[in-house]
C-alpha cells in the first residue's frame, strides 16, 4: 500500500500525535510520501518519519492509493487540491479545531489506521465545483473547490456589485461585501457562517449566499447541482478577491467580469470509517442533543 501524506504545521502540543502516525504507518509497513512543505515542518519538530520521498504538486502522487490529511478541514482542503483529477482516497485525522471533513480525532489514529490497512472503510464522493472566465482564475487545473467559490470585496469602504445568473436567466443584483456559491459539502463552512442552510452532502445542490448583504430581503438560496452559474462582478476600488476553498488571488476588473461556475467533471473521494457518517459529526461538532442550560448557568451565577 502506498499512502501520500500532506499536513501543516502544527502546534508542540500534537507533537506525541503526529509521531505516533508515523509510527502506525511504519508497523503496517506502508510506501509513505510526504508533501515536501510538510516534511520541513515535521523535521523542525523532531519527527522520525523514515521516509526520505517528497512530491511537490498532483503529478508526483498518481500511484498513491490514500492521501492522509494531518490537519483541520483547511488542510484537507489543500490535499484536495493536491489530488485532483486523480481522486485519490483522502483520510482527514484531525489535528485542527472544529473538524468537519477531517473527523478523525488524535485519540483513534491506531484504530483509523488499522481499519485503512484492513479495507474496512468506504469512500464517500463529494460534487467539486470548477470555476472559469476569459482568463486565467489560478493556475492550470486548480480551478476547483470542495467547499465554495467566494467572491468579496478587498477594503473596508466600498460594497461591490455581484449580478448572478443561473443557466442564462437573470437572477438578482446583490449589493454586497461578496457572493458565494457552496456545494452541499461546503453547507457547513463558510456559508454556514453567513447564514446559509445545512444540507446533506448528496442533496445534488449548490448553495448561493450572500456576504453582509446590504439588503435586508436578501437571503441564500438552494439551487439544483445541475445548473451554471454565472457572476458578473463590479467593483468601484477597481478590484476583487476571488477565492476556491484554500485559494485566494486578488483580480483586477478594470471592466466587468464574468466568471462561470458548474458542477465539475471530476470528484472528491473522502475516506468514511465507522461512526464518521455526516449526521453523527453535525451531533458531535455542532453539539446537538446535549442540555447545556445547567452549565451555563452555573458559570454566570
Amino acid at each position: 500500500m502506498k499512502i501520500a501524506v500532506h499536513g501543516r504545521e502544527f502546534p508542540a502540543e500534537s507533537t506525541a500525535n503526529v509521531q505516533q502516525v508515523f509510527d502506525e504507518l511504519a508497523n503496517h509497513n506502508i510506501d509513505v510520501k510526504i508533501s515536501a512543505s510538510f516534511m520541513q515542518n515535521l523535521n523542525d519538530a523532531g519527527i522520525s518519519t523514515a521516509c526520505q520521498n517528497t512530491y511537490q504538486n498532483h503529478d508526483d502522487i498518481d500511484e498513491a492509493d490514500f492521501m492522509l490529511s494531518l490537519g483541520g478541514d483547511g488542510t484537507l482542503l489543500e490535499a484536495v487540491g493536491i489530488v485532483g483529477r486523480h481522486e485519490t482516497p483522502i483520510l482527514g485525522i484531525n489535528f485542527g479545531r472544529l473538524g468537519f471533513l477531517a473527523n478523525v480525532q488524535p485519540e483513534n489514529i491506531k484504530q483509523a489506521l488499522a481499519q485503512l490497512t484492513n479495507n474496512n472503510f468506504s469512500t464517500d464522493s463529494r460534487t467539486l465545483l470548477n470555476a472559469t472566465a476569459d482568463f486565467d482564475l489560478f493556475e492550470k487545473g486548480t480551478n476547483f473547490a470542495l467547499n465554495e467559490v467566494a467572491i468579496s470585496k478587498t477594503d473596508t469602504s466600498s460594497m461591490i456589485i455581484i449580478h448572478a445568473y443561473i443557466n442564462g436567466e437573470f437572477l438578482n443584483s446583490y449589493w454586497a461585501d461578496g457572493l458565494m456559491v457552496a456545494t452541499s459539502t461546503g453547507s457547513t463552512g463558510y456559508s454556514l457562517s453567513c447564514g446559509g442552510p445545512l444540507v446533506m452532502p448528496h442533496s445534488a445542490n449548490f448553495i448561493i449566499t450572500p456576504i453582509c448583504p446590504h439588503n435586508l430581503f436578501v437571503r441564500p438560496m438552494v439551487v439544483s447541482d445541475s445548473s451554471t452559474i454565472t457572476l458578473r462582478v463590479e467593483s468601484r476600488s477597481k478590484n476583487f478577491l476571488l477565492s476556491m476553498d484554500s485559494r485566494a488571488k486578488i483580480i483586477s476588473n478594470d471592466g466587468d467580469v464574468n466568471i462561470e461556475i458548474k458542477k465539475s467533471d471530476f470528484n472528491a473521494r473522502l475516506v468514511t470509517l465507522e461512526g464518521g457518517d455526516f449526521l453523527n459529526t453535525l451531533r458531535q461538532k455542532l453539539g446537538w442533543g446535549k442540555d447545556v442550560r445547567n452549565r451555563v448557568s452555573s458559570e454566570t451565577s
